[in-house]
């Protein structure tokens, strides 16, 4: 029998990998997808949340007790709130109303104290990532808190370290492509490099929004995908991480989550959308006998007042 989890944190990790059925690729490759809304509170950032509060416990910078403060587009605040719970520690979130009403609402049930940012009639913009990103820093002034900080902090890395090895034993280690949408590039960062000590022939593809093509080379701009393209080039990119680059419109993205649950019955959100996208273009040039693995990076239940 396996071991039982003590707490909720231990719940963490372990998802399902599922091949999709009725959306197959043209090029006839097998594409499967993570499930990472099976985490706790139905999201992948459940991983580096915990990662992240772990690392600071284990070396002193959050102290017992301590506030952590972080700012989000919502589902990384919602995995801190969780995580904070349990551990006891206070959290304060800066967050914005451009994105989906649930994820404020689940942070402030979790117990967070929240930081609204008004943002450009609803539109993820440069200009708003930067103002939640000062606004934080405000509020660790204001607190003396632990700013997690998740744009620079490499101690999430070990979370998609681990998720890479769950995948890498998942496929028997025949995976031939993987792709990922970039937000703050911790996940596609983490799990390539895990992917590549392995077999360093695998293909990497990263994703961002049309609307917004900055890694690409492209000019800023407003898109409507939550929790991806920050409107500029993350300090956790590097050149190379990825083989190539895929621009996914938000219109794109949508229609495709759309497709995803009413012809595989999964609920997912846009991000998701945005790698199935990407998955397919890259399944027509790897081929028929390849294997693909994108990220289903949270539920749909998270968005249902954007659809």
């Amino acid at each position: 029998m396996s071991e039982q989890p003590r707490q909720i944190l231990d719940c963490i990790g372990n998802t399902r990998l599922l091949p999709l059925r009725r959306l197959p690729s043209p090029a006839g490759a097998r594409i499967f997808l993570k499930l990472e809304s099976e985490n706790p509170t139905g999201s992948m950032k459940d991983r580096m949340a915990l990662a992240m509060v772990e690392a600071a416990e284990k070396d002193g910078r959050l102290p017992p007790g301590g506030w952590v403060i972080e700012y989000t587009g919502g589902s990384t605040g919602v995995s801190l709130a969780l995580v904070c719970a349990v551990k006891g520690h206070p959290l304060h979130i800066v967050t914005s109303d451009a994105f989906a009403r649930e994820k404020i609402d689940h942070m402030r049930i979790l117990g967070a104290r929240l930081r609204i940012i008004a943002s450009d009639d609803g539109r993820m913009t440069e200009k708003l990532t930067r103002d939640m990103i000062a606004a934080a820093a405000s509020v660790m002034e204001e607190t003396g808190g632990f700013w997690t900080d998740q744009l620079n902090n490499t101690d999430q890395l070990a979370a998609y370290h681990r998720m890479a090895e769950e995948i890498w034993h998942q496929t028997a280690g025949r995976i031939d492509g993987f792709v990922q949408s970039v937000g703050t590039a911790a996940s596609l960062r983490g799990i390539a490099e895990t992917l590549r000590r392995h077999n360093p022939r695998i293909r990497i593809a990263a994703v961002e929004p049309t609307e917004s093509p900055v890694l690409s080379g492209g000019p800023a701009g407003a898109h409507k995908i939550d929790g991806i393209g920050a409107g500029f080039v993350v300090p956790l990119w590097q050149n190379g991480i990825a083989d190539r680059i895929e621009r996914v419109s938000t219109a794109e993205a949508k229609d495709m989550a759309l497709r995803l649950a009413r012809e595989e019955g999964l609920f997912a959100g846009t991000s998701t959308g945005a790698n199935l996208v990407a998955a397919l273009r890259l399944a027509r040039e790897l081929g028929p006998d390849a294997t693909l693995v994108t990220v289903m990076c949270d539920t749909g239940m998270k968005y249902l007042s954007k659809s």
